[in-house]
């Protein structure tokens, strides 16, 4: 432990004397900030910062920041004494930068029983907490974290209580910051009643922002559906392995949204340039391709990019994934890429299909039409492009996308139909590679650049 990094521990007036004796030893090695209500018996001094707060364990956390100054945060719940051994694992991706937040993964022995009635709750809220948030973590509401602390500062925090657990791996994940987990060492169980009140104030916030509230407090109405989208691992990949068939080594992403589509198609490109026109987009693109400089996000409209710059990184390949369809003159578009892509360049292209299709859905994420196949023919041979390839996708996704969007006239695809559908996404990808469908939800297509002049 260094001068690099702070401890963070909250408390309450039934842990405060725990708290208080975990603030004096770690004081001794690093900056602490004890947060929490009710008195504490312990003396301030350089590297310890005491903060009397009402209102529980979210408020004490957000005034506790304030008084943060290392680069890495340690949040720990005053129930266990790590040793310094610890804490180094804990921190150790942070400092490799391969990680902006880590979770201590708990194990407990000592019971001869099972688990105890406490970590049964704690492991029911936690599969609840990977469902609404798509994270890779066995143990998302540990009480021992470690967090860059520019990455912990810059979520908005707004839970007065114990659900600012459950907040903030939700507010983490939708900002697309790198979350890992170490584990921890087995420590013993201590038999107790499960804290009601904490486990369905956590409980209330999870099913929240799983159905009403997205990570920007409902500032981005689109958002919902590219991050439930995100979730659709299966459906994700199977658009990737199209895509990838087409590609080349340098390629240029036309409307990257949170990265959905260009985490699938990074690895092994020399260059991946991810144009997104909103900056809250592109910010979650920075945090979640940090420590990869091949992928460059880039803030711009595609009226407004720098052209002469783009064509200047010598690109084969621009990639539009479900975008063109958000952009309103479509035409002039497609000739800016025929002006920038390399002799034999290509585009490869997701397009909604079938106007009849469209409805609140679409309105919510920003679609301006839906094509045809002799619409999306004619925008790409009009303005430069020899069309290789263009066929239907998804047949199987089209009743439920007419039901949602034009029946029901729901803004976003409801998260759990989403879930069901990309589990079978594999079957549905393999069904479509052996036959010729006649219509789809979708249209795919692959055009060269034409003439001598690109």
């Amino acid at each position: 432990m260094n001068s690099s990094l702070s401890f963070v521990l909250p408390y309450s007036p039934r842990n405060a004397d725990t708290a208080a004796r975990f603030a004096r030893e770690l004081s001794r090695h690093a900056e602490v900030v004890l947060a929490g209500e009710g008195p504490v018996e312990v003396d301030s001094h350089p590297r310890l910062h005491v903060l009397a707060v009402q209102g529980g364990k979210g408020a004490a956390i957000r005034a506790a920041l304030s008084r943060v100054t290392g680069a890495v945060t340690v949040l720990q719940d005053p129930d266990t004494d790590w040793s310094p051994e610890v804490y180094d694992t804990l921190v150790g991706p942070i400092r490799a930068d391969t990680a902006d937040a880590v979770f201590g993964r708990r194990t407990f022995q000592g019971l001869g029983q099972g688990l105890a009635p406490e970590q049964l709750a704690d492991r029911a809220l936690g599969h609840v907490t990977r469902f609404v948030t798509d994270v890779a973590l066995a143990d998302p509401l540990t009480g021992l974290r470690a967090f860059r602390t520019d990455a912990l500062r810059s979520v908005t925090l707004t839970s007065d209580d114990d659900a600012v657990d459950a907040e903030l791996v939700v507010k983490l994940a939708a900002q697309l910051f790198r979350l890992t987990e170490v584990d921890l060492p087995p420590t013993p169980v201590v038999p107790r009643r499960p804290r009601a009140a904490q486990h369905l104030s956590r409980l209330r916030t999870l099913l929240r922002y799983a159905t009403v509230r997205d990570d920007a407090d409902n500032q981005h109405e689109g958002y919902t559906t590219l991050e439930r989208m995100d979730g659709a691992t299966h459906y994700n990949q199977w658009l990737a392995r199209r895509f990838r068939e087409h590609l080349g080594r340098r390629v240029l992403e036309i409307g990257s949204g949170i990265g959905t589509i260009t985490r699938e198609l990074e690895s092994g490109l020399e260059l991946l340039i991810a144009l997104e026109v909103d900056r809250f987009y592109v910010d979650r693109l920075k945090n979640l391709f940090r420590g990869k400089p091949h992928v460059r996000p880039y803030l711009s409209d595609v009226a407004l990019a720098d052209w002469e710059s783009l064509k200047a990184e010598q690109l084969d390949t621009i990639v539009l994934s479900n975008v063109l369809e958000h952009i309103p003159d479509d035409g002039s578009a497609v000739r800016r890429f025929r002006q920038i892509l390399s002799p034999g360049g290509r585009v490869v292209i997701l397009v909604p299909a079938l106007p009849q299709l469209f409805g609140a859905i679409d309105e919510a994420v920003g679609h301006h039409r839906r094509y045809t196949p002799a619409t999306l023919r004619a925008v790409l041979e009009e303005n430069g492009f020899a069309v290789e390839k263009l066929e239907w996708m998804n047949l199987v996704g089209m009743p439920g996308w007419f039901v949602n969007s034009r029946l029901l006239r729901r803004r976003s695809v409801p998260k759990l139909q989403l879930k069901l559908y990309d589990t079978l996404a594999p079957l549905f990808a393999q069904a479509e590679s052996h036959v010729k469908l006649p219509v789809g939800m979708s249209l795919f297509a692959v055009a060269r650049v034409t003439g001598s002049d690109a």
